[in-house]
């Protein structure tokens, strides 16, 4: 990956010019004359409330902002439902399609299909493993994971236990995403396994992010352990949820140090409320507005140079790419996500999160 991260301002200058070249959907590069329009598949509205609640409204109001002609649908977790999206989306004439993959496989028989129509294409938020999208837009996910470990770490030294033991719920096996993640969360936690700081507990995958699968899991977890379990690295905010879900039922919520991702409702209010022990918020709007903005262009047979690249760990190549950068939240700043938009005071801070709030200084 180069080095830095692609700032807001450049983000704009992608919307409003910057460098460009002609793309597979350009006139030049034997488009033709198609009207620009884009099409847009999202995964699932059950992993985690982002993708309807935050990607669509920002999107949308995105792409109505730039005057262009759009489609977004969700393939709500089903491999063959996304496959027919993208058909119909290629048959209907879209000059760009941006897709959330469900896994690597899937992602790349619709990217490939879309590049032998001359559609240009971008992976937004999830990296197609030897996929051919143009360009790859996202957060560091292994600086999302690296903000998981420091957080668990901290709150475990503020719990004083001695030589805890971690148990970690990951994401899903066919997410890039949860891989990057599990780099980065290790990188701060590894050494401190290697020392004997910390004892390593039950690690496993979560598949397809299913938070019913996660408590499942963590519920067989805590049984083995006999209850010994000292703090949870969980990829995001559902699984981290399901885990102090079996936490409450075992009186043990509050204790067990538990992270998470997304920066959704219900894990700020696990926040607010002691149980959960951070989040990660990525600014979602800002991803999708910069996902937006290349779209639009190459919509309109237009590439643009984002000084960034990802190298593809299974094809090789460089992606370009923007990456944007994420934010560790406590309990002291869940006030931070209200203020930047993300989630409104009235819906964070119903009964009985309304004092929580208040003393959190959410106002």
């Amino acid at each position: 990956m180069r080095k830095g991260f692609l700032t807001l301002a450049t983000v704009g200058v992608l919307a409003a010019g910057g460098t460009a070249a002609c793309g597979p959907g350009s006139a030049e590069a034997g488009g033709g004359d198609r009207k620009p329009k884009i099409g847009v598949i999202l995964p699932d509205s059950r992993t985690s409330a982002r993708w309807e609640g935050a990607d669509r409204r920002y999107l949308e109001a995105a792409f109505r902002a730039a005057g262009v002609d759009y489609t977004i649908q969700n393939a709500q977790g089903d491999k063959s439902s996304f496959s027919t999206i993208a058909d119909g989306m290629l048959t209907a004439g879209v000059t760009a399609l941006m897709i959330v993959n469900l896994d690597s496989g899937t992602g790349r028989a619709v990217l490939d299909r879309a590049r032998s129509q001359g559609v240009a294409t971008i992976d937004y938020d999830r990296l197609t493993l030897g996929g051919s999208a143009e360009y790859y837009v996202s957060f560091d996910n292994k600086a999302v994971g690296r903000l998981q470990g420091e957080g668990l770490s901290r709150c475990l030294a503020d719990q004083g236990a001695e030589h805890p033991v971690v148990a970690f719920l990951n994401g899903s096996p066919t997410d890039n995403n949860a891989t990057e993640l599990k780099a980065g969360y290790n990188s701060v936690l590894g050494p401190k396994f290697t020392s004997g700081t910390y004892v390593r507990g039950p690690d496993q995958p979560v598949p397809d992010w299913d938070n019913a699968q996660a408590g499942v899991l963590f519920e067989q977890m805590l049984t083995r352990t006999e209850g010994r379990i000292d703090g949870v690295l969980a990829a995001n905010d559902g699984l981290g949820n399901a885990a102090i879900s079996v936490l409450k039922k075992n009186k043990l919520n509050g204790k067990v140090p538990v992270t998470g991702q997304d920066a959704d409702v219900q894990g700020l209010r696990n926040i607010l409320a002691g149980d959960q022990c951070m989040t990660v918020y990525k600014a979602i709007r800002k991803e999708a507005d910069a996902a937006a903005a290349l779209a639009v262009s190459l919509a309109n047979g237009v590439r643009r140079d984002t000084g960034q690249t990802v190298r593809d760990p299974e094809s090789g190549r460089d992606v370009p790419a923007v990456l944007l950068e994420p934010k560790a939240i406590y309990q002291e700043n869940v006030k931070d996500v209200v203020a930047d938009g993300y989630v409104s005071r009235d819906r964070l801070c119903t009964d009985p999160y309304a004092e929580l709030c208040a003393a959190a200084g959410i106002s």
